[in-house]
This record gives C-alpha cells, sequence and structure tokens, in this order.
C-alpha cells in the first residue's frame, strides 16, 4: 500500500515569476474561441427538465449499425508440411510472378495487382520470385526486392489477401523466391 503525502505549495520566486510571463506572453492559443462562446453552446446542449423531449418516429428510427468486420490476423510463416508439399510438387502451384529487374516502386504496383488477381480467380498457393540481388560493388545495396517484398508481404494492407509466406525450396528458386499462401475471397 503506497501512501500519499500532500504536496506543499510553494510560491515562485522573483526570477520564476518573471520567466513565467515571458513564457505565457510567448505563447499562442489553439482556439480562438470566447468563454461566452462555449459557455452558450453548453447551454443549448443542457436539457431542460420542464421541457418534453421529442420522441422520434417509428418511421425515422436508426437502424443498428453494421458489424465491423473482424481484422485479419498478420501474415504468418507457412507450416513445415505444407512447406515440404511444396518444395516435393504434391501441393500445386497456382500462378508465379517475376520481380526481377524492376525498381521498388514497380514491383509493388505489380505484387499488389498480381496478388489481388489471383485471390479472385481462387488461387491458393502462388511463388513470387524476388531474385538474389545483383553482383554490385561492396557500396552498392544487394537483394533489395529479397528483403523488402517479406515487409511487403507482412503490411496491413496485405493482410486481407495472404495468410502466410515462407522462403521457396531449392528448385523453385531458393533464397530469392517466396511461396506465398493466398487468402480466400470473402
Amino acid at each position: 500500500m503506497t501512501i500519499t503525502r500532500p504536496r506543499r505549495s510553494r510560491s515562485l520566486s522573483a526570477e520564476e515569476a518573471q520567466l513565467w510571463e515571458a513564457v505565457a506572453r510567448a505563447v499562442k492559443p489553439l482556439r480562438t474561441r470566447s468563454v461566452k462562446t462555449v459557455k452558450a453552446k453548453a447551454a443549448e446542449r443542457a436539457v431542460d427538465p420542464a421541457k418534453p423531449v421529442p420522441m422520434p418516429a417509428a418511421a425515422t428510427a436508426p437502424k443498428p449499425a453494421a458489424r465491423p468486420q473482424p481484422a485479419r490476423p498478420p501474415a504468418t510463416a507457412l507450416d513445415r508440411r505444407t512447406r515440404q508439399k511444396l518444395g516435393r510438387g504434391r501441393e500445386n502451384i497456382d500462378a508465379r510472378i517475376d520481380l526481377h529487374g524492376m525498381t521498388q516502386a514497380e514491383a509493388y504496383a505489380a505484387l499488389s495487382y498480381f496478388l489481388r488477381r489471383v485471390q479472385r480467380d481462387g488461387a491458393r498457393f502462388v511463388i513470387v520470385v524476388t531474385g538474389k540481388g545483383g553482383r554490385g560493388g561492396p557500396e552498392t545495396e544487394r537483394g533489395v526486392l529479397r528483403r523488402q517484398v517479406p515487409r511487403w508481404l507482412g503490411l496491413p494492407e496485405f493482410r486481407e489477401l495472404v495468410v502466410g509466406f515462407d522462403v521457396a525450396g531449392i528448385g523453385h528458386g531458393g533464397e530469392g523466391a517466396l511461396y506465398v499462401q493466398i487468402r480466400r475471397a470473402r
């Protein structure tokens, strides 16, 4: 149990009071409403107990609000068995997209369009080929899409499209490609 002690108030020193006055003069108010306006609006909202409150007609009764759709969970890694089936060819790959040679903006737009289209077409698993990255010099950034695409698939805007993803098997591109499980369309 915590015991609280009352705070002792102290008066400001002359230097502190001078500093406070300078700060108070420099501050610009956020709103320019006068106290009269605030009090007038509060009086309008106040209910007069002597005045009867009108009841709404049955025809103008408010409709119940539609239930909000629950948020989709974030994309997760594919389970081991599914990944093995995909890698061994026992699970069908419905489509594939190759993002080689695209800028990040082009790749993002192409990936978004591709995922929406395959979801509409009823695909279950797709491959997204990002490549392993170029062989640039030490000052060049390698494998930008290889790093960015998994981040993009984890974004909230892709939750309606993607259930999960994982690195593809060697036969499908290895670390330069991803298996993506597509969420069923509503």
